[in-house]
């Protein structure tokens, strides 16, 4: 007759003795939780849009771009770039394509 493991599982604990040692402290993670939202709502207020308004000297402002400049620029740029790499990387891969077949001894 086998002989009972006494936690049920190898190298497991049993699951009554898995417990916190002390009382899980609230107020730790509350003064956290206080202190990143206090941090972050600064961080919002110190960088007001509303400043941008204010021209600097020396600013030039070139003119806006167009909705065809725009879509070039950030969505067929990327990906035609995307697409160069890829087909570079897939033209020019020295790997074997077909694995070579064992020799029989």
């Amino acid at each position: 007759m086998r002989a009972e493991v006494p936690y049920g599982t190898p190298g497991r604990a049993p699951r009554s003795a898995v417990r916190y040692v002390g009382p899980v402290d609230k107020k730790n993670a509350l003064r956290a939780g206080t202190l990143a939202a206090g941090t972050t709502l600064m961080m919002l207020l110190m960088s007001s849009p509303a400043l941008a308004l204010t021209r600097d000297d020396g600013d030039d402002p070139g003119s806006g771009l167009s909705v065809i400049e725009t879509l070039g620029l950030y969505v067929i740029a990327p990906i035609a770039l995307f697409v160069i790499i890829a087909g570079l990387v897939m033209v020019l891969d020295k790997s074997d394509r077909r694995p070579k077949a064992k020799a029989k001894a």
